[in-house]
């Protein structure tokens, strides 16, 4: 066959389609557990940061081994051990018709269609019980939803912090629920009064020289929606719908 022959070009291309196709597959394959295994030890990471715990110098994984992990069945406020936690995959959960439950437009403040059965949560306990409790949390704000994690103290109504690990916000604006000074905001805050959710993100500043400021967090300037998609969503998980439930459990010991 000629050099120059149209055949001899595509059998060349297809062959180099074929290597390369072989190369990449493998590479996928065999950098598949890195993957995961990064991909875990980066939500370990920012599940110590929500709740105040990460320190720079110490082992991600040493210091992941005080918090103890648990499923909760959101239906029943209690834990459960039907699901291992090890292998439990909540966000796909979300996605299956028999693993979760599809919300009303009354119900659906955050926005995420379906609501899980199951959650896992995170604890740290101590010799005088727990001393923080890890939530998950997630919903939509202007272009993405958002998922992350909103930590308790172990009052179970003071805020230890919160942390979004994953959105699509604008930069510079719906972003800033990255700004660790507009995280740092929420430590010491209020989640609950008199049993309800009090705490709030309020358009603008909130006003410390009231007693209403203690459930009050800054408005992300020039992010109407994604402010209002935030307070939704911690309104959401923190309610009936959400953790709730589990709180008033855990606080009358019986969770």
């Amino acid at each position: 066959m000629a050099n120059e022959s149209v055949q001899k070009t595509l059998g060349v291309a297809l062959v180099l389609c074929i290597v390369c196709a072989v190369v990449v597959s493998s590479a996928a394959v065999m950098l598949r557990p890195t993957q995961e295994a990064n991909k875990l030890l980066d939500l370990k990471t920012n599940i110590l940061a929500s709740a105040g715990l990460l320190k720079a110098d110490v082992d991600v994984e040493t210091q992941f081994a005080q918090i103890s992990t648990r499923v909760v069945d959101l239906e029943t406020g209690r834990f459960t051990d039907k699901i291992d936690s090890t292998t439990f995959d909540q966000r796909k959960s979300a996605k299956d018709p028999t693993m979760s439950t599809a919300l009303t437009p009354d119900q659906d403040v955050a926005k995420i269609k379906r609501r899980e059965n199951y959650a896992t949560v995170y604890i740290v306990e101590g010799q005088q019980g727990i001393e923080k409790i890890i939530l998950p949390i997630k919903g939509y704000g202007l272009w993405s939803t958002l998922y992350g994690f909103l930590a308790l103290e172990s009052d179970l109504e003071t805020v230890a912090g919160i942390g979004f690990y994953e959105h699509n916000e604008t930069p510079g604006l719906g972003g800033e629920v990255d700004n660790p000074r507009w995280k740092s905001s929420w430590v010491g805050k209020q989640a609950y009064s008199s049993g309800q959710v009090a705490i709030s993100v309020i358009k603008g500043r909130a006003d410390l020289t009231v007693p209403e400021g203690v459930y009050q967090i800054d408005g992300l300037a020039g992010a109407t929606l994604t402010t209002r998609g935030v307070n939704n969503l911690v309104q959401y998980w923190l309610g009936e719908e959400g953790f709730q439930p589990l709180i008033g459990h855990l606080k009358s010991g019986e969770a």
